[in-house]
């Protein structure tokens, strides 16, 4: 038995890039932050706070939706799962990227920081 699952709660980085492959065959994708809070260990060490960014794919509806309602600085928690494509660019090196196919989604709401 094997489980790939992926939960997030995070802020979006930039406007979703949306392109259609075909009729009605969205893809949207987009960054999205989320952030260890800084603390300190028992022992007394400081440690810093840390963001992670992920990149993140969502298809079909999902996506059309995310084309008219998400923006930079809307927060959101997302489930999904991992998936990492490999392919190899102009000078033959392979490159790998990791993403989170978005299986659900929910808003909540926009961080202070945001613009309209």
């Amino acid at each position: 038995m094997s489980v790939n699952k992926v939960i997030l709660l995070g802020i979006v980085g930039r406007d979703p890039n949306v392109r259609y492959t075909g009729p009605g065959q969205a893809i949207a994708e987009f960054p999205l932050a989320t952030t260890e809070r800084a603390h300190t260990d028992a022992d007394g060490t400081p440690i810093p706070e840390r963001t992670e960014w992920h990149r993140i794919v969502m298809n079909g509806r999902n996506a059309e939706f995310a084309e008219r309602y998400i923006r930079k600085g809307t927060k959101l928690y997302i489930e999904g799962k991992l998936r990492t494509r490999i392919w190899e660019d102009r000078m033959n090196i392979k490159r790998y990227v990791t993403e989170v196919y978005v299986d659900t989604f929910d808003f909540l709401g926009r961080s202070a920081s945001s613009s309209s």
